[in-house]
């Protein structure tokens, strides 16, 4: 769960499968895997039933883009608000495609951000064009679905560069600049568990765990899924909210050792959140200069490994000491 500003939250749901083995051209057994982003609605809309006061907005890549999940989302009521990027340029019951229809339409306006870096681009700044639409979509049970179509075009990309363009799916209205650039930053947002799973895959490694049983390798997963989840966590307040005392995020120990393995004086203060995370980052290659900005989640995870083994090491040798 990831709020508009970007806060890790935690994970509120995971769901855990096995892909059948393929028998040549033959369709794979087993669950369809579309199937887990409508259950994933449906956990979502249940939370929401349970905390009336807070939004929850279901948000999915292009696999999300199935008739299935937006039927689930009007059978509850739209309990939980949903935006999914477009993988279908569907019919339209009128004649003519969805896509076309809404690029016909008149803009809205115009957005500007920074892109940041990553799957081998380079951070750059990005110009869209965003428009907006109203449709009616096919059900294919004999009825028709109402959502917003949203299509967000950069404009003037540099040469050689391929544009920026997200096509959404919604059930929010977005008639105004302002609403659709609410649903922009909600899509942006997703970043985030882009984010979280680098460091679970990479950080943590799960997928090279080789557990005995079905049952251990779940319980594996839990447990890293709640340490990505820190160090994400840990990345982005350390630059939303530097002021932060440490010890709101770290046990002494933990902060004492980015002091000391970055052989700088241990301070009898508690310092603030952001001096911390850049120690630990430093650990982990970060080089911490002027024109560095901030340490991503990669410097990040590599120092907390560092400093985990030393906070186990200095434990253990006050037991050996008392001993």
């Amino acid at each position: 769960m990831v709020t508009p500003q970007r806060e890790p939250l935690g994970v509120m749901n995971a769901w855990t499968w096995a892909r059948e083995f393929k028998q040549g051209d033959a369709p794979r057994g087993g669950v369809l895997e579309s199937v887990r982003w409508v259950e994933s609605y449906e956990r979502i809309a249940e939370q929401a039933g349970e905390l009336p006061g807070t939004r929850h907005v279901c948000i999915g890549d292009r696999e999300s883009d199935i008739l299935a999940l937006l039927v689930m989302a009007r059978k509850m009521n739209h309990a939980a608000d949903y935006l999914v990027r477009c993988q279908h340029n569907r019919v339209l019951p009128e004649g003519g495609k969805l896509w076309d229809g809404v690029m016909a339409s008149a803009p809205l306006g115009r957005i500007r951000f920074e892109m940041p870096a990553g799957r081998g681009r380079k951070a750059r700044a990005v110009e869209q064009e965003v428009r907006a639409q109203r449709v009616m979509l096919p059900d294919r049970q004999g009825g028709q679905l109402e959502v917003t179509c949203l299509i967000a075009s950069e404009v003037n990309a540099p040469a050689g560069t391929k544009p920026v363009v997200w096509r959404l799916l919604t059930n929010r209205v977005a008639s105004t600049l302002a609403a659709a650039v609410e649903l922009i930053d909600w899509y942006r947002a997703r970043w985030e568990i882009e984010l979280f799973f680098l460091v679970l895959k990479e950080g943590c490694r799960v997928e090279r765990l080789q557990l005995s049983d079905v049952g251990r390798l779940q319980t594996a997963l839990a447990l890293y899924m709640v340490i990505a989840w820190r160090i994400n966590r840990l990345m982005r307040l350390g630059r939303t909210l530097p002021d932060l005392p440490a010890d709101l995020l770290f046990e002494p120990d933990e902060w004492r050792a980015a002091f000391i393995l970055n052989k700088k004086p241990v301070p009898r203060q508690t310092p603030t959140l952001n001096t911390v995370v850049r120690l630990i980052a430093q650990r982990g290659g970060f080089l911490g200069r002027k024109h560095d900005g901030e340490p991503g989640a990669r410097t990040i995870w590599l120092g907390m490994q560092e400093i985990a083994i030393f906070v186990e090491g200095a434990r253990y040798a006050r037991q050996f000491n008392d001993g």
